[in-house]
């Protein structure tokens, strides 16, 4: 696999995350718009609660997959046996989900909400099952299956959150007869945001369903030996990633324990994470690259030299470069942008800058990672996300409740920055030790510093300059940091136009 491999196939993860997210994106102003911000606020305190328990669920079995997968003569038993794992510890999870629910509601400050939080745990324990057909989909390569999977998914899910939100209202007021055989029961409109939970199992059980050829007509074989050695190289990145997904969550799931005032809270939380959703097009990006990047960083271990180690660094200075062309993009253009929410969550848009800030950084960590993980160091992986977990919590835990109502969020957002900042820092000299590899720092500093001043003077002429004055300066800005890039980088098109043209201001001068 080569570098424009890896740009290939994380342009057709990139479609499904970036295009699936978009549409899932389009579903927050009709979330807004039906619900007030405290019940949006249970929808995002869930949702982050079901990243973490898919983290748990899947214990590091997919990166545990592609590491052994390339590594043992019989990839197909290290298929079979983390299948059979994953969907053993995932059904013993719903058995405890369902006879201890109360006591889990309680504990999740919902106590008056235990079928929403028993419908987001069978999906969160169907989609841990998923997730290993899918990892296998990635390690033969078919990324287009993966992506068609994906956006069928998300087109299940917004479907069906359409159906149940708005069509169902109707038809139950013109013709009852036609859906009161499950719409009445449920407790029809009043059931309320609970219909966002149904279309999830929903859509998730249908791609299972899709996902059987993956699973039907081979040789099912269990090695205990073999999951020993599985679970011994990938427990340390169950700690890591749960960590990782604790951090990335933080503010959602902290709020509810740090604001007394519960209703308030829940406000926050809604607030919070509908601004996310704009930020989310740099999760799409880094979500693209990592799925990507796992099968690349493996199929390149085989080999060994210059070229794989120059193939690392080169996919890092492309993620930082093609990172701040997102963050200028988003930026730049915020004011149509925010359009996507209700204005009555715009006070929420201080948090977009940072958090995109924030997933860089993080992205920058994760692209380090490979140092731990082709050394078969995972517990330094523990470590750092153990490190990055523990600073972000001391920060939410100093800043919210002193930053407080109404905009205690920015203390989850400055100490998401913070944290992931420190240890993609620290990840990199341990890497410089541990497996050094020619990283162009100078240049990546120079980008990285030109999409500052870049941004620093689209943000400085607002106050002095008409709109539509402002978004052209803003957009010549783009065009002159891509322009550089081209100018240093072998972009296709773009860097022979421009070398050329350079010539020959040169030989005119």
């Amino acid at each position: 696999m080569s570098i424009k491999s890896l740009a290939k196939d994380t342009a057709v993860y990139g479609l499904s995350s970036i295009v699936g997210r978009f549409l899932n994106w389009c579903l927050v102003p009709l979330y807004v718009y039906l619900f007030p911000t405290e019940e949006y606020g249970i929808v995002t305190y869930l949702y982050g609660v079901t990243a973490v328990m898919l983290v748990i669920l899947n214990y590091g079995m997919e990166t545990g997959f592609f590491r052994f997968a390339n590594k043992e003569e019989d990839p197909e038993k290290v298929y079979t046996t983390t299948l059979i794992s994953v969907g053993t510890t995932s059904l013993i999870f719903l058995i405890l989900l369902t006879v201890f629910l109360h006591p889990v509601s309680d504990g999740l400050k919902l106590p008056n909400q235990s079928l929403f939080v028993w419908l987001i745990g069978a999906t969160v324990a169907v989609d841990a099952f998923s997730n290993l057909p899918f990892a296998y989909l990635r390690y033969k390569n078919r990324s287009w299956r993966f992506a068609g999977l994906k956006l069928i998914n998300v087109g299940l899910n917004i479907g069906l959150n359409l159906f149940f939100l708005l069509l169902c209202p109707a038809i139950n007021e013109y013709n009852p007869g036609l859906i009161s055989w499950f719409y009445a029961p449920a407790g029809g409109e009043s059931f309320g945001i609970g219909w966002i939970f149904v279309a999830n199992i929903l859509s998730s059980y249908i791609i299972l369903l899709m996902l059987m050829p993956q699973l039907m007509g081979r040789k099912w074989r269990f090695s205990g030996e073999l999951l020993k050695r599985i679970l011994s190289y990938s427990w340390p990145l169950l700690i890591l990633a749960i960590a990782g997904m604790l951090s990335q969550n933080m503010g959602q799931l902290l709020i509810p324990y740090l604001i007394s005032d519960e209703e308030a809270a829940r406000s926050m939380i809604g607030i919070y994470g509908a601004n996310m959703k704009i930020a989310i097009v740099m999760v799409m990006f880094t979500q693209a690259f990592r799925y990507a990047y796992e099968p690349f960083i493996f199929s390149q271990a085989r080999k060994s030299g210059e070229t794989s180690a120059q193939m690392y660094a080169d996919a890092m200075k492309y993620f930082i470069i093609f990172g701040w062309l997102i963050f200028l993009g988003v930026m730049f253009y915020l004011p149509f942008v925010k359009y996507f929410i209700s204005p009555a969550y715009w006070e929420g848009l201080q948090v977009v800058p940072v958090m995109m800030m924030a997933e860089i950084c993080f992205g920058v960590f994760f692209n380090l990672s490979l140092w731990y993980k082709l050394t078969d160091r995972t517990r330094w992986g523990m470590y750092l996300s153990l490190m990055c977990f523990g600073i972000m919590l001391g920060l939410n835990i100093w800043l919210v409740p002193f930053i407080g109502i109404p905009n205690g969020y920015m203390g989850a957002a400055w100490g998401a920055l913070a944290a992931y900042f420190i240890v993609m820092v620290i990840s990199y000299f341990l890497g410089r030790h541990y497996y050094p590899l020619p990283y162009e720092i100078k240049r990546i500093t120079g980008y990285t510093l030109l999409a500052g001043v870049l941004f620093a003077i689209g943000t400085m002429i607002t106050p002095f300059l008409p709109d539509w004055i402002v978004y052209i300066v803003r957009t010549v800005l783009i065009l002159l940091y891509i322009g550089v890039i081209a100018s240093f980088e072998p972009i296709p098109f773009l860097s022979s136009h421009i070398r050329r043209y350079t010539s020959k201001l040169n030989l005119i001068m």
